[in-house]
């Protein structure tokens, strides 16, 4: 299957950075990876810790929307117990209509605690509310009939939406799973798709199959069927044209973001070891990701479909602002230009007809020189034909 493409941004800025700045960033490298071919994006909801400052993937997405032409874009992902699902649904029909069907809608628990405390919620709470809700928001998108529902902190009465999808029929669905296996159970529940989120740090990598066999047997429950295509893997990758220019480029954020999981995000799913950046960039090649060519990120995404034991739809770079904006933009580009095509079926035509031309090549070149001679033979003899005239 054509492997698609794209990216994770939850984002990750230096606090101290000018988050309006920030920002902008962020959509000006979503319009430089839309006009490079990537396939889709996915926008994080977070509202604490500093670094991750979108706090609504809808209105980041529709800012968006205005700017690029064909990427797909999806909330990565909507914390789903923080919010009035009926109310989430609605936005999503609303942002499907706007986009002319280039929306995507991921769920979730919600990644960060200080997020959760400030509802008064429990990590424990997180999990069970997003089950409950999520039934809420399959219904209210397939069904026309009303459905009611109330516990301590929600109450409706024969809710249903406003305004139907505009997609047929309907939008990608994709539920988040980093160790749990919530996420692959929802997925497999509904006929989603599944986010694997740090699907590269030792803990995905740990449950990867895992997760599909668990999806494919509650797809297989609720009369669903698991969908390799709806398979979205998070990855780490920074490229430069040579492995020393890329570990020179990550000097710029990369210490930032091991700070941030390793002393300020309560995320212990995303563990990371290094003290100094020789260290760090050693563990991302260490089989985190890629810190390095475009061949080291192909040889990392053969591996990646090796240990998923059977293919994955598609492969998400996570936007981790290592390196400054240029060097960040040359690296979707080398990505773009050299490793999505060879899981894409791109290049193998071309390079079969350039071996099949270098093989032929001694032969039909002695032929077009014989050609040649021959043809300024008939020219000397014609003018010859012509001066006797």
């Amino acid at each position: 299957m054509r492997m698609r493409f794209g990216t994770f941004m939850a984002p990750f800025h230096p606090p101290e950075h000018n988050p309006t700045l920030s920002l902008e960033s962020d959509l000006d490298l979503l319009v430089h990876m839309d006009k490079l071919g990537f396939d889709e994006a996915w926008i994080g909801e977070h509202h604490s810790a500093g670094s991750e400052i979108i706090a609504s993937p809808e209105i980041f997405i529709m800012a968006a929307a205005e700017r690029t032409k064909n990427i797909k874009l999806g909330t990565g992902v909507v914390s789903l117990p923080y919010h009035n699902p009926l109310w989430v649904a609605e936005r999503m029909v609303l942002l499907d209509h706007l986009t002319r069907g280039r929306v995507m809608f991921g769920m979730g628990p919600g990644a960060l605690p200080t997020d959760a405390a400030m509802l008064g919620l429990e990590p424990s709470e997180m999990r069970p509310l997003l089950e409950e809700y999520i039934e809420i928001v399959m219904h209210l998108l397939t069904s026309d009939e009303p459905i009611s529902y109330q516990n301590e902190r929600l109450t409706l009465e024969n809710a249903r939406l406003h305004l139907r999808p505009y997609s047929e029929p309907l939008f990608d669905i994709a539920i988040a799973a980093v160790a749990s296996p919530s996420g692959a159970k929802l997925a497999g529940k509904y006929g989603g798709g599944v986010l694997s989120l740090g699907a590269t740090v030792a803990v995905g990598m740990d449950v990867l199959a895992h997760h599909w066999t668990i999806q494919e047997e509650t797809a297989a429950a609720h009369g669903k069927v698991a969908d390799r295509e709806k398979w979205r893997l998070v990855g780490l990758m920074h490229l430069a044209e040579t492995e020393e220019q890329a570990r020179k480029d990550v000097e710029y954020g990369m210490g930032q973001w091991f700070h941030y999981f390793q002393d300020v995000a309560a995320f212990p799913q995303m563990a990371v070891d290094g003290t100094n950046l020789t260290e760090q960039i050693d563990f991302v090649n260490g089989g985190l990701g890629v810190v390095g060519t475009p061949d080291m990120a192909i040889a990392q995404i053969e591996d990646l479909l090796k240990q998923s034991n059977g293919g994955f739809g598609a492969y998400l770079t996570l936007a981790h602002n290592w390196a400054n904006n240029e060097a960040t933009k040359k690296s979707y580009e080398l990505f773009a230009r050299h490793v999505m095509p060879r899981f894409q079926g791109q290049v193998d035509s071309l390079l079969g007809a350039t071996d099949r031309a270098q093989v032929s090549r001694p032969g039909l070149a002695d032929k077009q020189l014989v050609a040649v001679e021959e043809a300024t033979e008939r020219y000397e003899s014609e003018r010859g034909v012509i001066a006797l005239d």
